[in-house]
């Protein structure tokens, strides 16, 4: 019979709605939107809608394996993306079985099931390889051949695991470690322990016309032989039995993979990483529905609440540690954290004896560039501001530039280095180059491959640790300077470091103490933001309680005490034995992305990054000047104040309006986290205005900033940089604003320069 046109668009609307492929895109936003949480936390993290600050959307987009994107990381992400998928299709078969019990007829339910079921999927990877390929070939600039050589790697991955998982997994046929699983997932004798109630137990058929067969036709379920409900059960318990086996197997290959994390060959790339830890969540999430019913929701509560009693009575940490750092002592021999303590130990005697200290340090560096010529030689302090791998690769490079230009000079009369986060990591690996230099252990510190160097990716270990190790077994040991520590994403962090940049921070502070002392190099202080109440922590070094207090308030009976020296603080607990990289993570630590750092103290003292207090340095710097004051009328000539930041310090946030809803609602709420990089800029051109007259105007402020190309495209703050964006910071040491400095820096370097 010849249909009417709306009859036939009728007909056609009816047909599409109730298509089994459609009715289970329907019923997973109907039912358990949970399991839909975990598409959607991928999916906003690659479009940049969550977490871009970290550059969380790189890990996927570009994953890296044994340090660069290649044919083989594509191959490991598309494998990890496909145990995703097949995850996903077994935990929503276990859950939503019941409700299409007309595939029990059917010869192989499951295959069918996930034929089905592939809608989202599907339309997942179409999403992944458009944001993909353009991202690899805009940001990261490859040709179009690698580009396609990069996508038929991922799926190939995902080809071989789905190959592998049809032909092992699902298949029919038993063996002894099967049987044996399937008794122990056996949800019958859950309802030994768990009494079932009438709540779970739901009749809600998914009312389907039609699917899609194992050979990919079209037929309707009217056409399938009738169902036994045992044949149903037998399959569900079978397939029941290989999720619990699937999420073993990640487990494991996760555990393996942390145990062996310095392994290279071990590392898969950290998207990879994250999918296979979905993947145990999600299981997981599977088993409490399936498991617990109506009962799920007393369930979760007491999981958390054992995680809780846990963590309460220190099972396991969520802090990290600073490794070299003695953890191991008694109690009672762990220095007291209370005002009285760090009153009795900063006091007014140590403040004078310190200073002093600091000015026979200056005495022999004045000494060392041999200022023949001039009794006061032009002196430089350094200050960076954070900002992660954007920063460090800003930092370093316009400090590489500045000592090339000025011959050397900038560092040579360069005394005192201090700032932030990802600046900090710049400016360290800058005077490790040039103090190897000195000491003839190179032969040129401005080869290009040390840019390239700093600007290698970090997040790629951070996150690989988090999903291998933190998450998966928090107990994995590690010896470092003589001591026994946990290990963790922290850890694996000052790892890469080390080798990203060849070793040269892969030392003790104290390595540097001696050439400190005299004057050879620049002292760094490394600052960090005491969680507890809001000091600074400074680790340096040389003696630095001079810098813990403010000079006016040194004959106060109560004096505001606002900043910790380290070294001092902790000199039981062998603080020149700390490595760098710690010193420069805490420095640097992120909230979330790396974890807070605990330090052997009572009550511990929990370290947070530097950029909570002041993320430019120049606090600490100018109180620094304002101490040595003295001395520098005495003996310095022009006080070169150079600060580095990587951004604007004219455009440091962006305008936003209260216009919307959302806005009005919750911009008051973030107001602090968003501005807090602009409020501290803004606050502190206070100090530069008034930190000249105290140096009778002889301090000269200078300021390098990075200009991006694109005002609104400016490389992301996260711990990895493409190839566009590293480009882009590059070249920003050309912008006009920066070369007149570099142009005022050399004239103040240069003028009654001592003899070379």
């Amino acid at each position: 019979m010849k249909l009417k046109p709306r009859q036939l668009i009728r007909y056609l609307i009816r047909s599409v709605y109730y298509f089994l492929p459609v009715q289970l895109v329907i019923l997973h936003f109907r039912k358990y939107q949970i399991l839909l949480a975990f598409w959607i936390i991928i999916l906003f993290t690659i479009r940049g809608n969550l977490a871009s600050h970290f550059g969380a959307a790189s890990l996927f987009l570009t994953p890296e394996y044994m340090g660069s994107t290649s044919f083989i990381s594509m191959f490991l992400m598309g494998g990890a993306m496909c145990v995703f998928i097949m995850t996903w299709h077994i935990t929503t078969f276990i859950i939503h079985s019941r409700r299409i019990p007309y595939m029990g007829a059917t010869r192989h339910a499951f295959v069918i099931y996930c034929i089905n079921n592939s809608i989202i999927p599907l339309a997942f990877l179409l999403f992944y390889s458009v944001y993909t390929i353009h991202f690899q070939y805009k940001e990261e600039q490859f040709n179009f051949k690698t580009v396609l050589l990069l996508q038929t790697g991922f799926y190939l991955g995902i080809l071989i695991i789905v190959t592998l998982s049809f032909a092992y997994f699902f298949r029919v046929s038993r063996d002894y470690f099967k049987s044996i699983l399937s008794k122990i997932t056996n949800p019958s004798r859950i309802r030994e322990i768990i009494p079932y109630d009438s709540l779970d137990y739901e009749l809600d058929i998914i009312p389907s016309k039609s699917f899609i067969s194992g050979r990919f036709k079209i037929l309707k379920t009217t056409e399938l032989p009738p169902y036994q409900p045992r044949v149903m059960s037998t399959i569900l318990r079978r397939h029941h039995r290989n999720v619990i086996f699937a999420a073993l197997i990640s487990y494991v290959l996760l555990l393996i993979m942390g145990i062996y994390m310095e392994e290279p060959l071990l590392r898969v790339p950290a998207g990879a990483g994250f999918l296979l830890l979905f993947s145990i969540i999600m299981g997981v999430v599977g088993a409490f529905k399936y498991f617990l019913k109506s009962w799920e929701a007393i369930g979760w509560i007491i999981f958390v609440a054992m995680l809780a009693y846990m963590v309460d009575y220190q099972v396991f940490d969520l802090r990290s540690i600073a490794y070299g750092l003695n953890y191991h002592a008694a109690e009672s021999e762990l220095p007291d954290y209370s005002y009285k303590n760090i009153h009795e130990i900063f006091n007014s005697k140590r403040y004078y004896a310190e200073r002093s200290l600091e000015e026979t340090r200056l005495q022999y560096w004045k000494t060392n560039i041999n200022a023949a010529d001039t009794d006061k030689p032009p002196l430089v302090v350094i200050t960076v501001s954070g900002g992660g791998s954007r920063a460090a690769y800003w930092s370093f490079r316009a400090l590489q530039y500045a000592d090339s230009i000025t011959h050397g000079r900038l560092f040579a009369n360069t005394v005192f280095m201090t700032g932030a986060s990802g600046g900090m990591i710049g400016a360290a690996y800058w005077r490790s180059l040039h103090d190897a230099y000195k000491q003839g252990l190179l032969k040129d510190p401005y080869e290009s491959r040390y840019q390239d160097n700093i600007g290698k990716d970090l997040l790629n270990s951070i996150i690989f640790s988090l999903a291998s190790v933190d998450m998966i077994s928090p107990f994995n040991r590690v010896k470092v300077g003589g001591y026994t520590y946990t290990r963790d994403r922290g850890y694996a962090m000052e790892q890469e470091m080390g080798r990203n940049t060849e070793g040269m921070l892969d030392k003790n502070i104290g390595f540097f103490k001696e050439r400190e002392a005299k004057g050879q190099i620049p002292e760094m202080a490394v600052l960090g933001t005491i969680v507890n109440d809001g000091r600074r922590l400074i680790i340096a070094n040389q003696p630095s309680c001079f810098l813990t207090q403010p000079e006016y308030s040194l004959n106060q009976e109560v004096p505001p005490i606002d900043c910790i020296d380290f070294s001092t603080f902790f000199a039981g607990q062998h603080p020149g034995n700390i490595r760098l990289t710690s010193a420069l993570r805490m420095n640097a630590t992120f909230p979330f992305v790396l974890p807070v750092v605990r330090l052997p103290s009572r009550p511990s003292m929990d370290i947070m990054d530097a950029g909570l207090s002041d993320n430019f340095g120049n606090q600490i710097a100018t109180r620094y000047l304002s101490a040595l004051r003295g001395w520098l009328e005495k003996n310095a000539g022009d006080i070169i104040f150079l600060e580095i930041r990587d951004t604007r310090e004219s455009g440091v946030s962006s305008y936003s309006s209260e216009s919307s809803l959302g806005s009005q609602l919750f911009d008051p709420l973030f107001v602090i986290q968003n501005k807090w990089e602009a409020f501290q800029s803004y606050s502190q051109s206070y100090l530069k205005e008034a930190a000249p007259y105290a140096l009778n105007g002889r301090l000269k402020y200078l300021t390098l900033q990075y200009y991006p190309a694109e005002p609104k495209r400016a490389a992301e703050l996260n711990f990895h940089l493409s190839r566009k964006e590293k480009e882009d910071i590059y070249s920003s040491i050309d912008y006009k604003g920066n070369l007149e400095v570099m142009d005022t820096l050399v004239n103040l370097l240069t003028t009654n320069k001592p003899k070379p």
